[in-house]
């Protein structure tokens, strides 16, 4: 595949594959378009406010089919560091999330929570509690490798913690339960889970952070048990709504790691998963359509599709021409480009099922409308990073 800046193009019908409807148990979306979730540290004491309200309404107006929000920490003293990251506890919290679903609802549109725990990830010192380090399944960080952290923090993250107990990796589950509950009470339409990119579900499922030789840790079946877990008790919590579970092959620690070497690896860590309750995976990957193994064509989202037979999303640079280390670090410049005739061609094929996108729809609200009507993509501003634009 050749990709060009884009142009004018026709207005999209209705065939497009992109803006057809799709349903994920009873709940039906009005495209296959996914607003990907973005940090955005504008939720004091996490608490979100009508900014925010007004950040996802603006997407949903302009016909994003699904937003999941930025990571909301669950009620557990290392969930997350910085206090403007939202939570899904506390009266505040959840009265602010509720103005967030009654404006999407309006609308006419659906938003899930990424319900989030950092685990290895959790800096200190962005906290109010310095003092306690984050939560790890055998104390390791993991092994650091091309990553956009800096040299003084990866030195810092990289010294050994205690291993997680078996009370606390319960209380943890228990917690993702009770987040999952207040996301159905402050009227959210399903669940999303962050088991990606080296944070505490992942730091399970990937053996270079979990050396447990307990019950979740050990084959990929034990390292895949917490998570499972989780799945579990969401599932008990929200009933016939649906789970989204996003997943990585590349961690934050090591952009080059990978979860499974081979499909067989990868599927013994995600069948589980969707045999435990989830509905859709969140294929996040660093380039949305790069083959995932040697020997096929398949992305990644195309086999966690295969494998476990159920949807998915497929994530990387869709709309844009480099990646999120460089546009974070501004290493390159960051460009609109039409890449996504390949998303339409694997959607048709039903290689994947939607296509996710981060900082384009970021970067400007209309960005949806605009693929839907064949407008050209406006200039991508690093400002927007930091703003609620």
């Amino acid at each position: 595949m050749t990709d060009t800046l884009l142009e004018p193009a026709a207005e999209a019908t209705t065939t497009d594959p992109l803006f057809q409807p799709i349903s994920i148990r009873e709940l039906t979306l009005r495209n296959r378009v996914s607003m990907s979730p973005m940090t955005r540290y504008h939720s004091p004491d996490g608490v979100p406010g009508a900014d925010v309200a007004s950040y996802y309404q603006r997407r949903a107006e302009a016909g994003v089919g699904l937003i999941v929000t930025e990571g909301v920490g669950i009620d557990h003293l290392t969930s997350v560091d910085d206090p403007a990251i939202p939570h899904m506890y506390g009266k505040a919290a959840l009265e602010g999330w509720r103005r967030v679903t009654d404006a999407v609802r309006a609308a006419g549109g659906r938003i899930f929570p990424q319900l989030w725990h950092q685990g290895p990830l959790r800096d200190p010192a962005r906290s109010n509690r310095p003092d306690l380090v984050g939560s790890r399944p055998s104390g390791h960080w993991g092994k650091a490798g091309h990553t956009s952290y800096g040299d003084d923090y990866v030195d810092a993250m990289r010294a050994p913690t205690q291993p997680m107990s078996t009370g606390e990796i319960a209380d943890i589950i228990a917690a993702f339960a009770g987040a999952a509950r207040n996301a159905m009470e402050a009227g959210f339409d399903g669940v999303a889970l962050h088991g990606g990119h080296g944070y505490l579900i992942d730091s399970f499922l990937w053996h270079e952070t979990n050396h447990r030789d307990d019950r979740y840790g050990g084959d990929s079946a034990r390292r895949a048990a917490f998570a499972a877990e989780i799945v579990a008790v969401v599932r008990a919590e929200i009933g016939n709504a649906p789970i989204m579970f996003r997943f990585s092959q590349h961690k934050q620690q090591d952009y080059g790691a990978r979860l499974g070497e081979t499909p067989e690896e990868l599927g013994a860590l995600l069948v589980p998963l969707a045999e435990a309750g989830v509905d859709l995976f969140d294929a996040s990957g660093r380039v949305f359509d790069r083959p995932a193994f040697e020997g096929s064509n398949l992305s990644l989202a195309g086999w966690a599709k295969k494998l476990t037979g159920k949807p998915t999303v497929a994530i990387g640079g869709i709309g844009l021409g480099n990646g999120l280390g460089e546009t974070l670090s501004g290493s390159s410049e960051t460009k609109p480009l039409d890449n996504l005739q390949a998303a339409r061609d694997a959607i048709a094929r039903q290689e994947f099922d939607m296509a996710g996108v981060g900082r384009a729809i970021l970067n400007d609200p209309q960005w949806v409308e605009r693929v839907r009507t064949g407008q050209p993509f406006i200039p991508f501003d690093r400002a927007n990073l930091g703003r609620l634009s």
